[in-house]
């Protein structure tokens, strides 16, 4: 097979990528460091079928041949591998992210097959629990959803039924403080509503019991006493010494811009997809681009996002 490559640009991977057999070296590489196994048994009394582009197993069972898609999201698709991996690259590296409308135009696809693919990308990108989070932790939360001003009358009076947050999404957002060299972390999660069995269930969830805990004055926060719990209000001032919540507040506005300027709507049953792409950017923005298209190769194997499930014709994945 092709010696190990990494494309650490975008002009080196669309060269790399262009030639399937190294699409199919590349993730062999990441998949199988120690040799190719059989996904549905395990065996690694296998074959490689090369005018197939697939492998054979010698254990019998219902599915003896496999290609280097089965076991991942990119399972039953029949879009070439070149045209994932760039587009992986493109929505792991695109500081804005890209629309769905961008990916079709630049690979070569449907829009609606870009759509398809893209929230699979996004799937593999969903956040996994993790150690929780310590040291100095800010936990906010905002709303989301279309501004009344921007809809059309007759959409406004059907949609907007009251003030504040009523009929926008709630998010919230946990932030572990780091420094200039590894940077901030962010979990983000849509909830139900922001009052305090909520809130409250998500920080002791996320957050390890005796760290310092930094919020507004939201009500909902108050009796988080295993924390070192500080408050910085608002109407009053923004930073108190150490004391806010201003990593969380750049955040939100960093999704904000995305969701406004590059996918301008997004139904309430899909953000949290959205929002995992833009915590996955966030998280790993002090490494370059061949290093985060590393991690999300590497997280594409065991998911699963069928059409029937994205769409909601079958019950929604856990």
């Amino acid at each position: 097979m092709e010696a190990a490559f990494e494309p650490q640009t975008l002009q080196e991977a669309i060269t790399y990528f262009s030639n399937e057999d190294n699409c199919i070296a590349y993730l062999v590489r990441k998949r199988w460091p120690n040799g190719v196994t059989c996904p549905t048994c395990g065996s690694s009394k296998v074959v490689f079928l090369a005018a197939q582009r697939r492998w054979k197993c010698y254990v019998k069972h219902d599915r003896p041949q496999f290609s280097v898609k089965v076991g991942t999201v990119m399972e039953d698709s029949p879009i070439q591998l070149s045209k994932w991996l760039m587009a992986m690259w493109q929505i792991v590296n695109c500081k804005n992210g890209i629309s769905s409308y961008e990916v079709h135009r630049a690979i070569g696809i449907t829009q609606k097959s870009a759509w398809f693919l893209d929230h699979r990308i996004r799937f593999a990108l969903g956040m996994t629990p993790g150690n929780k989070l310590s040291g100095q932790v800010e936990a906010d939360e905002t709303f989301i959803g279309g501004k009344a001003r921007n809809m059309h009358r007759a959409k406004r009076e059907r949609v907007i039924t009251g003030t504040g947050g009523k009929d926008k999404t709630a998010v919230m957002g946990i932030l572990e403080r780091g420094s200039k060299t590894t940077g901030s972390k962010v979990r983000v999660k849509v909830v139900d509503n922001t009052k305090k069995k909520t809130l409250q269930s998500e920080v002791r969830d996320h957050v390890l019991a005796g760290s310092a805990l930094f919020t507004d004055a939201l009500k909902s926060y108050e009796g988080l006493n295993e924390f070192q719990y500080e408050v910085v209000d608002h109407a009053v001032e923004y930073v108190r010494g150490e004391v806010h919540t201003n990593g969380l507040e750049n955040f939100w506005s960093l999704v904000k811009r995305v969701l406004n300027g590059t996918y301008i709507s997004v139904e309430p049953f899909h953000l949290f997809r959205y929002l995992d792409e833009q915590a996955f950017r966030y998280n790993h923005r002090k490494m370059n681009d061949g290093d985060r298209f590393d991690i999300v190769v590497r997280q594409i194997v065991g998911k699963r996002l069928t059409w029937d499930h994205l769409t909601g014709k079958a019950a929604q994945l856990a």
